[in-house]
């Protein structure tokens, strides 16, 4: 498995780190949507809390996976 320490976007560098918090977010956007969505909220203690905890979950798995 090969790890990029830096991806070209178009001539423009860009660290790995960025790629992958921009995918943890627009993936958060979604979750929250969907969450609101389905009125799933009501569940969950904090959810500030829980959303942080998803967003660095889910920059853990795009950093294993990409």
């Amino acid at each position: 498995m090969v790890m990029r320490q830096v991806v070209d976007l178009g001539g423009l560098l860009v660290s790995a780190f960025v790629v992958n918090l921009a995918l943890s977010l627009l993936t958060l956007a979604v979750l929250r949507w969907l969450m609101g969505w389905f009125d799933l909220w009501r569940f969950v203690w904090d959810p500030p809390l829980a959303q942080f905890g998803i967003l660095i979950c889910l920059l853990g798995l795009y950093t294993l996976i990409l």
